[in-house]
């Protein structure tokens, strides 16, 4: 009987123990946190995501996700049910995303907000407000897989056509070609450098004393481009001075007008005085020729005077 108090005892120690443990597990995580119920409705895979996962805005915790199921009015979609603390700043422009932590592979819903008001869904059956929700980074990835494996395998398929048996045979003499190219471009630097040494060097020597006799000759030039830029200066005022009025130019024009002016009065009345005089001394030395000519004829002209000449010997009518 003793044993049996104590057993009875020992019973109800552990029955308390535990409902005090209860009873502070409850006390400790009792929440009193006001809740807002929101759904969201999605067709992408939620994948990682379980009920009690986090429901964070920018990063912030503000809510869990409280159900996970199907939407009865769009046939293949999830519906998740999400509490958000009543203080979060949910407007017409927050909307959801699924968002996964590290390589664990857990999900969880990420809310923020767009630059513009969104539409939002309208509510389900229950009555609660739906919140728009966006597809995850790794839904797209997941939707762009199959063109994703068409393009490596056309990428592959490529490649092995690439490295078909004649395109490497072909690589091989392209090789080939690149090498004796190479070659050649050695021998080619090495004659370069030969001809360098041998021919440029001993001129480039001497560009320096061409150098400076180019410079000299080009002041030179620069001197006697100044010289004539002075002479065709000093033309310049010579030919003004020329061309001034009353000038040397102005002056042998109005000395060539006076003499045109004195040839003109000469041919108007000196010239005919002079043609009547030359024909005056004409028939005066006209005469003086004949009287010299009778004289040198008949001799006796002085003695006899001009009468007829009586006939000479030989002369018919002479008379010794």
């Amino acid at each position: 009987m003793e044993n049996k108090s104590h057993a009875l005892a020992a019973g109800i120690f552990v029955l308390v123990v535990a409902a005090m443990l209860a009873g502070l597990t409850l006390w400790l995580t009792r929440d009193n946190t006001h809740y807002e119920q929101y759904e969201l409705s999605t067709k992408d895979g939620v994948s990682g995501l379980q009920p009690q996962a986090a429901v964070r805005y920018k990063g912030v915790a503000v809510g869990k996700v409280t159900r996970i199921g199907f939407d009865p009015q769009i046939s293949g979609n999830v519906l998740i049910r999400i509490a958000v603390n009543e203080q979060a700043p949910i407007s017409p422009t927050t909307f959801a995303v699924l968002g996964y932590q590290g390589v664990t592979g857990l999900a969880h819903v990420l809310l923020d907000d767009a630059d513009q008001p969104q539409p939002a869904p309208p509510p389900g059956p229950s009555g609660l407000p739906r919140l728009p929700i966006r597809p995850s980074p790794f839904g797209r990835i997941a939707e762009q897989v199959p063109n994703i494996l068409v393009q490596v395998e056309e990428a592959t398929r490529r490649v092995n056509q690439l490295l078909s048996d004649d395109n490497q045979q072909k690589l091989s003499d392209a090789l080939g070609s690149i090498a004796q190219a190479a070659a050649g471009a050695n021998a080619l630097t090495e004659r370069l450098d030969a001809t360098v040494t041998q021919r440029l060097d001993p001129a480039l020597a001497a560009l320096p004393p061409l150098a400076s006799d180019a410079r000299k000759t080009l002041q030179a030039l620069r001197q006697a481009g100044d010289g004539v830029t002075a002479l065709a200066a000093d033309i310049g005022q010579t030919t003004q001075r020329l061309s001034a009025q009353g000038g040397p130019i102005d002056q042998i024009g109005q000395g060539t007008q006076a003499l045109a002016r004195a040839a003109d009065q000469f041919a108007i009345s000196t010239l005919p005085r002079l043609n009547r005089a030359a024909d005056d001394t004409a028939r005066a030395a006209r005469q003086l020729g004949r009287t010299a000519g009778g004289v040198s004829d008949n001799p006796q002209l002085f003695i006899y005077g001009s009468g007829r000449i009586p006939p000479g010997p030989g002369e018919p009518g002479f008379a010794p």
